[in-house]
């Protein structure tokens, strides 16, 4: 089990360009800050040391990480408020909160440093642990559950859509075989499994072979990708002009989905051809980054679970309509 003396080792990805793209909303006191994904607390520990005047929001759906993070940011006292919910649920956690608008937002999407290390958690394909991957375990169905009734269709969507899996319906056919024999309970034989399924040429290849298919179970059973396309727009919807949002993702679809959002409101609404774009249809958004921002080499070197990771961040520039 993590204490807190082990989670103040963990590194945080992207910290100083994080704090750096943050840094000019957070600078007036009063300002309010979200750690929308507390995870371990290593983000929300930098901000509230790095932004004094500060106030920190921090969300995490997983009833542990709030316990362990609780711990490390207790010396902060009431600046810090942790909330047990999902990132979607912002608008509410705001409200009920009594904060109309905040001025710094971030998102560290994808699975704890926490969650991987827990074995018994089930996210880690390197590990034999039990087939979970839920990040709040009082709540939805586990990864054994989709593996044990999913059928065979549903299995090969999940597979290929969330996981980008080439081989999606032949894994597919090899879980309806295997779990007639025995129902999945733990991750090793789910692992072998993968790894016999698919051919010997694309083994040597793109390391772990089960790593798409852990992501795919992971993705469907913490509903990740629709928790998001609810959260980006009412985050981004909480920001007050000036206020600044940060988004580490992890994988292409994170990356996808958050590009749009961002676009979007960089973009003006205005009906093409017009010599003058009346304020209502001017964009709402900065973007902050030029694409996609990556970790340098040297912090990949230091901590290799940066190396995936992609940064996109914005500013909101001007007030929505309405409000």
């Amino acid at each position: 089990m993590s204490s807190a003396a082990d989670n103040a080792k963990h590194v945080p990805v992207m910290l100083r360009r994080t704090l750096e793209v943050l840094a000019p909303a957070l600078a007036e006191p009063g300002s309010v800050v979200v750690d929308t994904t507390l995870g371990l607390g290593g983000h929300s520990e930098a901000l509230l040391r790095a932004f004094p005047e500060a106030r920190l929001v921090a969300i995490d759906r997983d009833p542990a990480a709030l316990r362990l993070a609780g711990e490390r940011l207790a010396p902060f006292g009431d600046r810090a408020t942790l909330v047990h919910a999902v990132y979607d649920e912002l608008p509410e956690v705001l409200e009920r909160l009594g904060i109309p608008a905040v001025q710094g937002i971030l998102f560290d999407l994808g699975v704890s440093s926490m969650q991987l290390d827990e074995a018994d958690r089930g996210f880690a394909y390197a590990q034999d642990a039990p087939l979970d991957m839920r990040m709040d375990q009082s709540v939805g169905i586990s990864a054994a559950e989709v593996l044990n009734t999913y059928s065979h269709g549903e299995l090969a969507r999940i597979l290929k859509v969330y996981g980008e899996e080439r081989f999606a319906g032949k894994i597919a056919s090899v879980i309806l075989r295997e779990r007639e024999k025995e129902p999945f309970t733990t991750s090793a034989r789910l692992v072998d499994l993968v790894r016999n399924a698919i051919p010997a040429a694309t083994r040597r290849t793109g390391g772990n072979p089960a790593k798409r298919t852990f992501q795919a179970l992971r993705i469907e059973v913490n509903g990740e990708l629709s928790v998001l396309e609810r959260a980006i727009p009412a985050a981004l919807s909480a920001l007050a002009v000036g206020g600044r949002i940060v988004v580490l993702s992890y994988h292409s679809l994170e990356d996808k989905l958050v590009k749009g959002y961002l676009a979007e409101g960089a973009a003006s609404t205005a009906p093409p051809g017009l010599p003058i774009v009346p304020e209502e249809h001017q964009p709402r958004f900065k973007l902050l980054t030029r694409g996609a921002e990556l970790p340098t080499e040297e912090e990949v070197a230091e901590n290799r679970r940066a190396k995936p990771v992609r940064m996109r961040a914005a500013e909101r520039i001007r007030e929505q309509a309405g409000r």
